[in-house]
């Protein structure tokens, strides 16, 4: 997994509340288990009209926002099923972090393992960030993990708290197996013990 130091990006607004897990990635395209290739299905359903065609009005689709990596949204973001999909076509499309003034424990826990992070701002700094990225002009961000702060140069700065285990990962580069191999040599060591 990449680490996550710092990132600054282009800010996309996704002005809604609830955004499910079956909006992020519907279920007609979960038939792989790669992890890449869902970037493109991305929130599909609202992206599309009804023939297939690209909705020009769907916020993705604007030119302006294309090279986007950071996406805020309104709270619950990523609540409904648990499908790690989410994260993965999140990624895939090119997010880095996700702010929201509230997340679904286990879209939070999949985007950590998939180097994704997942900002809590509280609803009023979402506003600003929302109306900010909304005038289409290339609004950025800076996001930093090392001092938790969400800044611009408009003056803008948000602080935002990480408990510390998904930090100290998320800085690292650590995935689950990535902290397993770690311990690698002990492991190696545990089993050719077991082994004679």
């Amino acid at each position: 997994m990449e680490p996550f130091i710092k990132h600054e990006g282009i800010v996309v607004p996704l002005d809604r509340v609830d955004v499910d897990t079956d909006q992020i990635i519907p279920k007609q395209f979960l038939k792989r288990v790669e992890r890449t290739g869902y970037g493109q299905f991305l929130f599909h359903d609202w992206a599309t009209t009804d023939d297939g065609s690209s909705d020009a009005s769907f916020v993705l689709n604007q030119p302006a926002y294309r090279d986007g990596s950071i996406l805020v949204s309104g709270r619950n973001f990523g609540c409904g099923s648990s499908r790690e999909h989410a994260a993965w076509s999140i990624g895939d499309w090119g997010f880095r972090v996700v702010i929201a003034p509230s997340f679904a424990d286990i879209f939070r826990n999949n985007a950590d393992q998939n180097g994704l992070l997942a900002v809590e701002l509280d609803t009023a700094e979402v506003d600003q960030l929302l109306a900010r990225a909304s005038r289409g002009d290339g609004y950025s961000l800076v996001v930093d993990l090392e001092s938790c702060t969400v800044s611009d140069d408009e003056g803008f700065s948000a602080q935002f708290s990480v408990e510390s285990f998904r930090r100290e990962c998320l800085l690292n580069g650590w995935d689950r197996i990535g902290l397993t191999l770690r311990h690698a040599d002990r492991i190696s060591a545990f089993e050719e013990a077991r082994r004679r």
